[in-house]
């Protein structure tokens, strides 16, 4: 536990020694109107060897809409989805600017009994929008790269996930999404992450490259006055793209996970001054019980005579003193000094918090 807070600890301290590199302005945000969309359809998996849904009514209703559209009419008590089909959900995220023709992946997710979707085939699906169009139409074999067999004594053994399947180019876009980057007035820029600063510096790059294109409508968000027309926008947005800024310092924050005991602390904590001492009371109780014979001819009865030792002393204690100002590279020092368990730190730093001493917020996971 204690040597991943070390390499945790570690990585910060690399973070403290080096200066802040320019990043840019493509890897801090992105453009408002160029976004993926999400696609989602209920489609039906033929082909599985024995492994689909047993019984589902779902996937016979489905079924004998299937066959009604090819005209085919099953008979009123026949059941087509026993064991060899099931029924899924279809997702994919259509991609901005995705033209019909172009083809999307598509991941294939059982929703009843099915056991496996290995050798499937997805029959032609549509994939709606959240607005209720489709978008997409999705068909093809599956690829599933879970495995699962059972034996006839119940014994079963699964590998990796065999109920979720991919289609690569399994959908084909049918209907292109509108947007309005080529002709709006306003085009808005949002940070991955909320900071004034970084928004800041990124307004005073632009405006240095394009005087007058960028404003500041929050800490997240700046309006840019493009010019109209793809072919000038487009080559005045990939120009803004690459411009490099250096991003605000990250805030002061010490993340505890509380289940792996794992503790990571950014490189922009300090300390006010403060003394910790960490200190183990260690409390020892022996039995040493001792049986005790009568004398020979006495009447008397064999009886244990019990006998305890009880002692108490501390261990490891040491205290760690820390001037004005301190930094990571001090505090995991110290902490290295007093030999501290990940539970011990997690103490350590509460008090710390609570006497004002620690100059960042606490999160826990």
């Amino acid at each position: 536990m204690i040597r991943t807070f070390l390499i945790a600890a570690a990585a910060s301290l690399a973070l403290v020694a080096s200066p802040a590199a320019a990043e840019r302005i493509r890897d801090l945000g992105t453009f408002q109107s160029v976004r993926s969309n999400q696609l989602t359809g209920y489609g039906i998996v033929v082909g599985l060897d024995g492994t689909g849904d047993d019984n589902f009514a779902y996937v016979t209703q489905a079924m004998r809409g299937v066959s009604d559209r090819f005209g085919l009419q099953l008979p009123p008590g026949a059941n087509p989805a026993l064991k060899n089909a099931a029924a899924v959900i279809i997702t994919a995220d259509l991609p901005a600017f995705a033209k019909p023709g172009q083809r999307i992946d598509v991941t294939v997710s059982t929703m009843g009994k099915a056991k496996s979707l290995r050798g499937g085939a997805l029959i032609m699906t549509p994939l709606y929008g959240a607005d209720g169009q489709v978008y997409a139409m999705a068909q093809g074999n599956l690829a599933v790269g879970g495995l699962g067999v059972s034996g006839r004594d119940g014994s079963k053994l699964t590998v990796n996930v065999p109920t979720v399947g991919r289609i690569p180019d399994g959908a084909s876009v049918e209907r292109a999404v509108a947007t309005a980057f080529d002709s709006s007035d306003i085009l808005r820029w949002n940070l991955y992450q909320a900071d004034f600063l970084t928004a800041t510096r990124v307004r005073d790059a632009i405006n240095a490259r394009f005087p007058g294109a960028a404003e500041i409508e929050d800490g997240v968000t700046l309006a840019l006055r493009l010019p109209p027309g793809a072919n000038s926008r487009a080559g005045m947005m990939a120009a803004i793209e690459m411009l490099d800024i250096v991003p605000a310092e990250s805030a002061a924050k010490v993340i505890v996970n509380s289940r792996s005991g794992t503790v990571v602390i950014s490189s922009a904590v300090r300390l006010a001054p403060a003394a910790i001492s960490h200190g183990s009371l260690v409390v020892r109780i022996d039995e040493n019980p001792t049986v005790v014979q009568p004398a020979p001819l006495s009447k008397g009865k064999t009886a244990v005579e019990q006998n305890s030792s009880v002692d108490a002393y501390e261990e490891g204690n040491h205290v760690a003193l820390f001037e004005p100002g301190a930094s990571l590279a001090e505090l995991v020092d110290a902490l290295n000094m007093l030999g501290v368990s990940p539970s011990d730190l997690v103490a350590i730093l509460e008090a710390l918090k609570q006497a004002g001493s620690l100059k960042a917020e606490m999160v826990i996971i």
